[in-house]
């Protein structure tokens, strides 16, 4: 009987390497591909350029692949106890880091049935990383980009987005990466923020930016980057402008746009009722919310709803009552915002909100209750965690003190350790050397 063999793949950008696992595979038998699903890579790294059926589609037509079948957790161990496989192999780069302990349960679980770990030589001259960053060179459409909120949101269990202010800070956005116990960390997204658009052009919070520049802000962010980007659409203004907003945005590829339920002259959230802020009805607002959806030409781009009853001090019967209206309008989903020390009655709200029929998508803003863990967030049902200003908040006062310094001594020594070396300003952007 013809052996079983199996290898486990991401196979997201399909190299020589992964072709050259795959011929050793099929030289020892029948080869079946566990493809590591979106959610699974998601668990571990960014989410996969190709969907899984893309990627499906590459690998049942290499020669030698008789069957592919999803792996759903980098676990091998329940595909592994369901074939049986007499050999699995794999790259023999998994030795060390984080796949250590994944390639050891692999060993401990064939030992079971005989069956044997089989490592091919890493492949030199071939690395996904490179690969990658490649890729992100070379950019994205704003097709990809459009559908990719939906994808992550489909694959991962929470969301993190940043605030941008220019393609500066896009590109920080697009590129920091940590390690952590948990693995590698990075932002999942950005968010358009008018609070921080408009202060970096130096002008109020209060839709002082007009639409057209702002669209120049993210036209520059959206030339360096390939993340998704969530649009803080502010009121979305009259209805019969919403529909051109929605309109231009998802012609250029942003994924959605959060507007809030509130009319008149913007003042921002966080004054709560220290100014005179006025919601709109539920019912223009609904309106509001199914002339934009009327006005999208894919199922891509989302229209969430922002509801300030607890800004104003409405409490949470009210916040839910304009969820539920705002969900059944066809609202993507429902930011929360609070600007209380405290993360109670976000919680409240969630626990209420979790429990409706027709719950989506759920957007929280830590700004004011920021002492919460994005993991505290999560078991409470919140999908994507909007830091909403911190990028511009950080660098305005560095570029103060630097500014003061120089005015205090005379010079720039002084502050030379806390600034960015030239070499490095001059090496940050692809082509700037």
């Amino acid at each position: 009987m013809e052996k079983v063999v199996y290898v486990g793949m991401s196979a997201d950008l399909v190299h020589p390497g992964h072709l050259n696992i795959l011929k050793h595979a099929a030289s020892l038998g029948k080869v079946t591909v566990g493809l590591l699903t979106d959610a699974a890579i998601a668990s571990y790294k960014r989410v996969p350029f190709m969907t899984f059926e893309q990627r499906k589609a590459v690998i049942e037509n290499i020669k030698g692949v008789e069957a592919v079948i999803p792996q759903t957790t980098l676990d091998y161990v329940p595909n592994l106890q369901s074939l049986k496989p007499d050999f699995v192999v794999h790259g023999d780069d998994w030795k060390e880091g984080v796949q250590k302990q994944t390639r050891q349960r692999v060993i401990d679980c064939l030992t079971q049935w005989g069956g044997e770990l089989v490592e091919v030589p890493y492949t030199h001259g071939i690395s996904s990383t490179q690969l990658h960053k490649a890729m992100k060179e070379i950019g994205t459409t704003p097709q990809i980009r459009l559908k990719s909120l939906r994808r992550m949101l489909a694959a991962k269990p929470l969301l993190r987005f940043l605030d941008i202010h220019n393609a500066l800070s896009g590109l920080i956005i697009e590129n920091t990466r940590v390690m952590t116990e948990l693995g590698p960390r990075e932002f999942d997204g950005m968010w358009g923020s008018s609070l921080t658009d408009s202060t970096a052009k130096g002008k109020p919070d209060i839709e002082a930016v007009d639409v057209s520049s702002r669209m120049n802000t993210l036209n520059e962010v959206l030339e360096v980057t390939t993340k998704p980007i969530i649009y803080d659409g502010d009121t979305g203004g009259k209805t019969e402008h919403f529909v051109f907003t929605v309109k231009t945005l998802e012609r250029l590829g942003v994924s959605a746009v959060i507007i809030e339920d509130k009319t008149g002259l913007k003042k921002n959230s966080l004054f709560g009722t220290e100014v005179a802020q006025t919601q709109d009805s539920i019912e223009n607002f609904c309106q509001k919310i199914q002339a934009g959806k009327n006005a999208q030409a894919t199922d891509d781009f989302m229209i969430i709803a922002r509801i300030e009853s607890l800004i104003l001090g409405q409490g949470i019967e009210h916040a839910m009552q304009r969820a539920a209206a705002f969900l059944d309008a066809g609202a993507d989903g429902i930011m929360i915002h609070s600007r209380e020390k405290s993360p109670d009655e976000v919680y409240e709200f969630c626990r209420r909100y979790n429990a409706l029929p027709n719950r989506k998508t759920l957007v929280a803003v830590p700004s004011s209750y920021n002492k919460v863990y994005e993991h505290e967030l999560q078991e409470q049902g919140v999908n994507i965690v909007i830091y909403a200003n911190q990028l511009l908040r950080s660098a305005y006062p560095a570029m103060v003190n630097t500014a003061s310094s120089i005015l205090q001594h005379g010079r720039s020594a002084e502050v030379d350790s806390q600034m960015m070396p030239i070499k490095e300003i001059l090496e940050l952007i692809p082509g700037g050397k």
